[in-house]
């Protein structure tokens, strides 16, 4: 059976069509706009045209987030990295500059770091409501596209795990811009990034901030994530980082038993010392405990750095549902 050939579909030059749409959203029709760029860019992909397809979308990604539509904007951006998977564009500078060149566009808008901020009248409170929800919007559209073309990058190119920047991307957006702050999925994306040293810099900027018993926790996090990945020098340059930088604050570094174990066990890493190990995991078995995910990061930190085998393959279930995040 023959395969099918794409129809021929009579298209202009894509950029007659650029030009007409940048004209209607600086009139105001961006809901109009976006409608067509959607509409026009699927005719250049089903005709196989996906370079036109991509200037297409690239180009109504950035102008509409330029004109504060974020929702609009995040679509075409989400379309461009489908287009990307569609047309198997492979992973390279010049398509990261464009995704680059994208996320920048995003909006950054400081929140109120405290309620206390604002005053007490209605008018305050909705426009904290509308910030907050503003806000929320923000990440979640900038993360749907970073988690895309973290996966369109996995798939033509970047390491396993995809594009190290882009994690980084979305774990600095998020931090940035993130009303309530979820430094699990944070860590998960700078742990697969490749900037450590942001990372400590993130870190100390929210133990400046954290509720008390935050801090240790986000640290300790941040430590066995990189050791459950096999990577000891990184956890070790991250926490001498943190040391460094907090030399320069008012803040202090947590004086918890969580700590103490974190201090212990990176030099025991360094040795051929499984025994040691394990003798540690009791020792401060109260303070593990205190996330659930730390045993399981505990589990794959002795299967990648000492070849011990799971007893039981479920145990590996919450570090797999942890890491669809």
């Amino acid at each position: 059976m023959s395969r099918e050939r794409p129809r021929r579909v009579n298209l202009p030059p894509v950029q007659q069509n650029i030009e007409k749409l940048e004209n209607m959203i600086n009139e105001g029709n961006c809901y109009g706009a976006q409608q067509m760029y959607k509409s026009i860019s699927a005719r250049y992909s089903s005709a196989q045209r996906y370079s036109e397809a991509l200037d297409l979308l690239y180009s109504g990604a950035c102008l509409q987030l330029k004109k504060g539509q974020v929702t609009c904007g995040s679509e075409l951006a989400v379309l461009f990295v489908e287009t990307l998977v569609k047309g198997k564009v492979p992973y390279d500078d010049d398509t990261c500059d464009r995704v680059r060149a994208i996320y920048k566009m995003f909006p950054q808008i400081p929140l109120p770091q405290h309620l206390g901020d604002l005053g007490d009248d209605d008018a305050d409170v909705q426009q904290l409501t509308e910030a907050i929800g503003a806000a929320k919007t923000r990440v979640e559209c900038c993360s749907s596209f970073l988690r895309a073309a973290i996966r369109w990058s996995a798939e033509f190119g970047a390491p396993k795990n995809g594009s190290p920047e882009l994690h980084a991307m979305v774990a600095e957006y998020m931090f940035s811009e993130s009303p309530e702050l979820d430094m699990a999925r944070i860590s998960y994306h700078f742990v697969r990034g490749n900037d450590p040293k942001k990372f400590a810099s993130t870190l100390v900027n929210f133990m400046g901030k954290c509720y008390p018993g935050e801090d240790d926790l986000a640290v300790a996090r941040a430590i066995l994530m990189y050791l459950a990945m096999g990577n000891l020098r990184d956890a070790n340059f991250l926490m001498e980082e943190i040391k460094k930088q907090v030399e320069d604050t008012k803040i202090e570094l947590p004086k918890s038993d969580l700590m103490r174990f974190i201090n212990y066990l990176l030099p025991t890493l360094q040795r051929d010392s499984l025994p040691l190990f394990n003798m540690l995991r009791v020792s401060y078995k109260a303070s593990i405990d205190r996330e659930p995910i730390f045993n399981e990061l505990l589990e794959e930190t002795a299967e990648k750095l000492y070849g011990v085998q799971r007893r039981n393959p479920l145990q590996g279930m919450f570090g797999d549902i942890f890491k669809m995040m």
